[in-house]
């Protein structure tokens, strides 16, 4: 979605429109097939204009489908996520100077308008959890024959074998 700076005025506007996902389900695809976002995600947003600094204040809406870290099973979380953005023009990108914390909250646009895919794509980008988990429960799967342990037991073996290399450390631990 683009708008055109002679568009953004001192008096907020609202915007609410779908955002296409294939590209960012590309870009999430090329790493470790984490996360998949659905289509139908919801953007609304405000915006107006103060000076030359553009502000935009909004929300995402959809849904998300993740692989789970520790069963591989996929599963489905909604997203609902507030953002606020505050755009400069790139002449006031201050280039080579130390930057303070307000101006790391700070991004820029140039030209005559305002591209919000990629906007909109960071921000569920952050949105995402760092870990997928299908639950805090999960008990994933058996390391030794890999089943599912949330669907069923596998009556593998679950005392482990000590590996031979540490008995001296037992022994030591026993007080022998």
């Amino acid at each position: 979605m683009k708008i055109a700076l002679d568009d953004i005025k001192a008096s907020p506007k609202t915007l609410h429109y779908g955002e296409d996902v294939e590209d960012l389900n590309v870009r999430l695809d090329r790493g470790v097939h984490d996360y998949r976002v659905a289509p139908g995600l919801g953007v609304d947003v405000e915006y107006y204009r103060s000076g030359l600094d553009v502000f935009f204040r909004g929300s995402l809406h959809g849904d998300v489908v993740g692989t789970c870290a520790r069963c591989l099973e996929e599963y489905r979380f909604g997203l609902d996520h507030p953002f606020v953005l505050v755009l400069a023009p790139c002449a006031a990108e201050v280039g080579g100077a130390r930057l303070s914390a307000d101006d790391m909250a700070l991004s820029y646009y140039e030209g005559e308008e305002i591209d919000l895919t990629p906007l909109v794509h960071e921000q569920i980008i952050l949105a995402l959890p760092t870990r997928p988990l299908c639950g805090e429960a999960c008990r994933g799967l058996c390391p030794r024959c890999g089943a599912n342990l949330n669907t069923r037991q596998c009556g593998c073996s679950t005392t482990a074998t000590p590996d031979p290399r540490l008995a001296p450390l037992h022994a030591l631990a026993r007080g022998k």
